[in-house]
């Protein structure tokens, strides 16, 4: 009984904290993305090509999180982005304190976009609100089409998932249909892209559902009817 109060507190705090992050972002219309996937699904270099393909559409600050190193900070760095990174030291998964804390450090200007990259976990991550607009789940097929049934949980918690390296299909035994059913059998809402990082495939109609989601959020200040997305 004491641990589950004890969880219940570290939520309840974690909440709190997400809540005012996400009351600040939604006055200034700042569209906020959480990215979480398994260590090696590549979503830096989802990340990497995001922040290339729509850096002159809107203003992106990024928030890197992992156990230790600036390795992935440095990568992003790299396209002018401003950047932060969070090193946990071991902890397997960001909080919305660690998230304010950093977010001091970014430049104090206007954002369009925050993208928060977590630590690479598929359990711990997705039970922490990070102030987020949508948490986008990234995956890639080497993992095993399997994914989805393993881990449930993620799958009912996020809002998006991209399929990452659908250039190896010829090479796995695993499908990219099979891991799309799956992934619906469990969240039949899910919003799936099928990309590969390395050949662009699929990139722009994640990159138009990412200046969808901006434009709705944007237009919330404005009064005007938001777009679909």
């Amino acid at each position: 009984m004491t641990q589950v109060k004890v969880m219940k507190d570290i939520l309840q705090t974690n909440n709190s904290v997400a809540g005012t992050i996400r009351t600040r972002y939604d006055s200034e219309g700042v569209l906020v993305l959480n990215f979480v996937s398994s260590p090696g699904a590549g979503k830096t270099t989802l990340l990497e090509r995001t922040v290339a393909g729509l850096k002159n559409d809107m203003k992106i600050g990024v928030v890197e999180g992992d156990l230790s190193t600036s390795l992935d900070a440095e990568r992003i760095a790299q396209h002018g982005i401003p950047v932060i990174q969070i090193n946990t030291d071991g902890g397997c998964h960001l909080e919305a304190w660690q998230v304010n804390s950093a977010l001091a450090e970014l430049p104090d200007e206007h954002f369009d976009m925050l993208i928060i990259e977590n630590v690479g976990n598929l359990v711990c991550p997705t039970n922490f609100d990070l102030g987020e607009d949508k948490k986008v789940l990234v995956m890639s097929l080497t993992e095993g089409d399997d994914k989805p049934l393993k881990y449930p949980g993620s799958f009912t918690a996020v809002e998006a998932v991209v399929i990452n390296k659908i250039d190896l299909a010829p090479y796995l035994p695993a499908k990219v249909e099979t891991m799309r059913e799956n992934a619906l059998s469990i969240n039949p809402h899910l919003k799936i892209f099928e990309v590969s990082c390395t050949s662009g495939e699929g990139l722009d109609a994640w990159f138009q559902w990412v200046r969808d989601l901006r434009a709705a959020k944007g237009t919330r200040l404005t009064g005007e009817q938001p777009t679909n997305a």
